[in-house]
């Protein structure tokens, strides 16, 4: 295994400014990583290695003729599903859009590009993002590299786990509820949902609009807010893009300092509803910074308890409206009855041969909850409840600087633990919903490995919108202080995913 894939993003691309290494040598070196190991992890939905060697000979072409580049110029990126990408297949994880090309990037995609970043293919997502353990692909599960039998998180398991298991040194994924966040703490990386607004969502297939929202996965805070910053910035393409200019947070992790910080723990999401391993590695992290001068205090935020209720009306029903124009007429997959049929008859084929199970579910709860007689008494409400969870971070947030909770309430599950049981999936994201439903940026950071299971958890820091550079100070302080703690990243405590070669090779898995 080369030692190019174990460096962070940053130190990759010192290495690159410096010649020392060049963009080829490491792009080759990740796409011999997932040549490797993605049969065992399927971390990957396609894999554009031709193009991203091209790519790469280019950003050296330009760095040996003098132009300035970036920081993350000539670094290797995965992309998940959700982002379109030109001339690469995007699917969002779905049957309906199998083998679809479009024909432009991704707002987000374009910006790594013209940052000099090298896309190395497409990751692995539940179908349409709607899921929290990436078991609802359509092409099959992605398998967390700590445990091959667990699952990564979700929708974004693809992009968390090519991160952990070294395929990648970062990635693009997005957060309706937590998709960014969850695998990010069940994969032991880092991952950020910025503020909305922050990053254009245009080009990223929507599940629900009002909640989507695009950010870095990473295996460093200072990854996170180099990547932040390529992306982050208005976007006349996207309505919803805040035009005021952003601070570097890069700068905000650099100067990582917590005396004086207040830190609110949100009581209702510090509860002996979490596994005490979680909750354990929670409060050793509190304790980390208090000694740092940070202040700890405890808030309430008592409409947190009923998000999950909300969110699981507003979300399907903006999911049951924006997958309206998957219809077999426009574009897409399109399946047509024996005999043929009326342009209903072949709409009606395709979207049950095109749609997974929990998309239906969530087509029929959203439209059911949008259908006359009923708008107010379910969307309405849930619309409500959005408002009062809104105001708990404005109460939270005249008192404190950044709130903590846990990321998840448990380690990661095994595969098809829940997969029969909704409810119990979706509870998976209580503490990451809240944040999604008020705009608010969030972030998670490894905290260490549960003492039960010896697996990851991550701590979970929020603050008000505008204010994402609180998240990367607090954050790049803390991971200084566990770094210190653990004697290095915790990743170097993964299993080696070295025996899975063989049935990698064999398998032909890229």
């Amino acid at each position: 295994m080369s030692d190019l894939i174990r460096l962070s993003a940053a130190e990759l691309g010192e290495r690159l400014a410096s010649g020392d290494v060049s963009s080829v040598e490491a792009t080759q070196a990740h796409l011999d990583r997932i040549a490797a190991v993605d049969g065992a992890v399927h971390a990957f939905l396609h894999v554009d290695g031709e193009r991203a060697l091209e790519t790469a000979a280019d950003i050296d072409r330009r760095r040996a003729a003098g132009d300035r580049l970036g920081a993350l110029a000539g670094v290797p990126i995965a992309i998940k599903d959700v982002l379109v990408t030109e001339g690469m297949p995007s699917t969002a994880g779905s049957r309906i859009l199998q083998g679809w090309l479009p024909p432009y990037d991704a707002t987000p995609v374009r910006l790594v590009r013209e940052a000099g970043m090298v896309p190395l293919g497409k990751t692995n997502m539940d179908e349409f993002a709607m899921g929290s353990s990436t078991e609802h692909s359509a092409y099959g599960p992605t398998h967390n590299p700590w445990d091959l039998e667990r699952i990564p998180g979700g929708s974004g398991g693809g992009s968390a786990a090519s991160v952990a298991s070294f395929e990648a040194p970062l990635a693009l994924g997005s957060d309706t509820g937590g998709s960014i966040r969850q695998p990010a703490h069940v994969t032991g990386t880092v991952g950020v949902k910025p503020t909305y607004g922050a990053v254009s969502r245009y080009g990223s297939i929507a599940l629900a609009s009002s909640l989507d929202q695009i950010g870095p996965v990473t295996r460093t805070v200072l990854d996170a807010a180099l990547l932040h910053d390529v992306i982050a910035g208005h976007d006349p393409h996207d309505s919803t893009s805040i035009p005021e200019p952003w601070p570097s947070m890069a700068d905000a992790v650099r100067r990582a300092d917590v005396a004086g910080l207040r830190i609110g723990v949100v009581k209702q999401l510090d509860s002996d509803g979490f596994q005490a391993g979680v909750r354990q590695r929670f409060h050793e992290a509190l304790e980390l910074l208090e000694r740092q001068g940070a202040e700890i205090v405890e808030v309430s935020a008592p409409h947190f308890e009923y998000a999950i209720a909300a969110y699981y009306l507003i979300l399907p029903a903006e999911a049951s409206s924006n997958l309206a124009k998957f219809d077999s007429v426009r574009f897409g997959l399109r399946v047509t009855p024996d005999g043929g049929g009326t342009v209903e008859q072949v709409m009606a084929a395709t979207r049950e041969a095109g749609f997974g199970p929990e998309v239906k579910r969530r087509i029929i709860l959203g439209t059911y909850a949008l259908s006359a007689g009923y708008y107010d008494a379910y969307y309405g409400s849930a619309q409500k409840v959005r408002t009062l969870v809104q105001r708990d971070f404005d109460a939270a947030f005249a008192s404190v600087d950044v709130l903590a909770t846990p990321t998840a309430p448990t380690t990661a599950f095994k595969l098809g633990e829940k997969l029969d049981d909704p409810l119990a999936m979706y509870l998976n994201d209580v503490a990451t919903i809240p944040a999604n439903l008020a705009g608010v940026p969030g972030i998670s950071i490894p905290a260490g490995l549960a003492p039960e299971d010896g697996l990851p958890v991550g701590i979970q820091f929020l603050a008000p919108a505008r204010e994402d550079a609180r998240l990367y100070n607090v954050g790049g302080a803390l991971e200084q202080l566990l770094l210190a703690e653990w004697g290095g990243p915790i990743l170097d405590r993964a299993p080696d995913l070295s025996t899975h070669e063989l049935l990698a090779t064999e398998e032909g898995a890229v």
